[in-house]
Parts: structure tokens; sequence; C-alpha cells
């Protein structure tokens, strides 16, 4: 990882799947998203390891509201008595009150299956959580950390620059890149868009705004560090073209929800080939399968709100 920067493996879902990143700087410390409630132990953890006080820790910075993101806040929040959590104003009072935010996960998953996921949501004291704005800078140690508004994937997502290092924390806006994908050709990436924000406008500027800051590495939550932004970048832009046209080929089908789930996994499996993936189809379908599903069904959210 670059200096100061530390990438920590939630262990939610899979191994590799979900990461929280640990910034330490001048013996101030700051995460970026926390995973799962059943995460937050490997998060504390890690402040152990490396001799980090819990009182050292500033802030916990989420990227947005989504469980796999931020389902572990309030339980983080507890365990650090000094840190301030810093969300995009439209997540900030779903952190206070998370009522809503459960209750759409359980209609979503059931409740077993939420418990199973997403285990338990802690509230946070109001005084603890600051909505950030566009462009809002705070200081960690000697670092300059800015916020950037990146919709696309959904509508209260930030990134955020370390404008001293040169990087950007990205959240989902740009994309998924799995390590178990990389090949000598470098990285594999694919756009995310899962329930129920996605906006193909949206996203293709999103990624273009992180893409024109040049930054020499971007932090993914799924799954760590990439290089190459450029050629990642246009990756990204052509999947969310190619999307579109999937579900716009698909949309008056009455399964268009299979039928897309399909041609995203078909897609990919191409893109793969031409990568120099040489894994089997299990391998493949443990890749891609989860994300294929939570694709489809949030192309098929746009499709609904398009058509309304």
């Amino acid at each position: 990882m670059g200096a100061g920067v530390y990438t920590i493996d939630t262990g939610h879902v899979r191994p590799r799947g979900v990461a929280s990143y640990l910034i330490v700087d001048g013996g101030r410390a700051a995460f970026v998203d926390t995973g799962a409630y059943s995460s937050v132990p490997n998060l504390l953890e890690a402040l152990d390891s490396l001799d980090i006080d819990r009182d050292d820790v500033e802030y916990v910075l989420l990227t947005h509201i989504h469980l796999d993101h931020a389902g572990g806040a309030g339980r983080l929040a507890g365990s650090l008595p000094g840190a301030r959590v810093l969300v995009h104003p439209r997540g900030a009072p779903h952190m206070v009150d998370p009522s809503k935010l459960a209750a759409a996960a359980k209609a979503v998953y059931g409740e077993r299956e939420f418990a199973e996921l997403y285990g338990e949501i802690v509230p946070i004291a109001a005084e603890r959580v600051t909505a950030v704005a566009d462009g809002a800078r705070i200081t960690l140690g000697a670092r300059t950390l800015e916020f950037l508004y990146t919709p696309g994937h959904a509508l209260h997502h930030v990134c955020i620059v370390d404008r001293d290092a040169g990087d950007v924390f990205t959240g989902d806006t740009f994309g998924i890149s799995y390590r178990e994908s990389d090949t000598s050709s470098g990285e594999f990436i694919f756009p995310t868009t899962s329930p129920a924000q996605f906006d193909p406008g949206q996203l293709h500027a999103s990624i273009a705004r992180i893409a024109d800051l040049r930054p020499g590495s971007a932090y993914l939550t799924h799954y760590g560090r990439v290089g190459r932004i450029e050629k990642l970048a246009a990756d990204l832009h052509s999947d969310v073209d190619a999307f579109v046209r999937i579900a716009q080929g698909a949309a008056a089908a009455p399964d268009r929800v299979q039928r897309m789930q399909s041609a995203i996994y078909a897609h990919l499996c191409r893109r793969l080939d031409a990568h120099g993936f040489s894994k089997d189809e299990g391998a493949r379908h443990a890749l891609l399968d989860v994300d294929a599903v939570l694709n489809a069904a949030g192309l098929d959210a746009w499709l609904t709100r398009v058509a309304a």
C-alpha cells in the first residue's frame, strides 16, 4: 500500500471482498469505510497490531452508507471515543437513526439473511456525525483529505482525495477489481450498478471526475489499490455503456432481470478472455455471479425509474 495507508480485509462474505482502509499520519488515524457489524473486530485488531491507540483515531470516513461499507460504523464509533463520522448529507440522518436503512435491507434479504449478512446496525449520536460538503477538506496529521461528491452508484456517494499523496479512495464509484482476476495484463475492473440509485450519466461524470485528478492510485472497497487509472477509467466507461445496452435490450422481456444477469456474466467473461484470464467456468461463476445478480437488479431499478 501507499505510505501510511493500510488495507484491512473486513472478512465480510468472503476473503478479499470488502476492504476498509486505515490512514495514519503524524500519530493520528482515520478509517475509510468499515465493512459490516461483524467486520469491526478486524479493524480494531489492525489498530492494536500497529500500536495505534483508539483515542488517536480522529475520523471514520464513509464513502456511502450501503451496509457493506457502513454497516459497522456505529459499532466502530462505540470503540473510538474521539472519532467523528463524516458522510454525505443524504447519509448522515441514517447513521443517527438507522431504522429505515435496516428496514429497507430486511425487505430485500429477509430477517434471517439480513442477520447473517449484516448483524446489527448501531446508531451513532448526532453530535458525532458530520455531513460533508462537496470540496470540503480536513487535515489528518500533515495530510489534506478532500471530499468529492460522486453520484452514479448512489446519490449519497463521496470519494476522498488524499491531496498530498495524490491518491483517491473511491468506494464503489470507480468500480470493482478483485485481485483474483489480475493477470499479466494488469487489473481487471468493471462497474457496479447495484440497487437502487444507478444513473449512467452521473456515473460517467463521476468516473471522469476521478480520472481527471490523475491520481497515482485508486483505493477500491472491492478490492484493494489499483493503478493505471486512465486505462481502467476507459474500461469502466465502456462497461457502463455495455450494461445500459444490455438493460435496454432486455427491457420489454418478462424475464428481463434473468436475461440481464446472463448477459452481464457473458459480457464480463468475454472481457476476462481478452484480459488473459484462463480459469475455468467454476472460478468465473465464483468471481462474477454475485455482482451479476446485483448489477442486474440495479439496472432493473433504473429501467423502472426512467420508464415512470
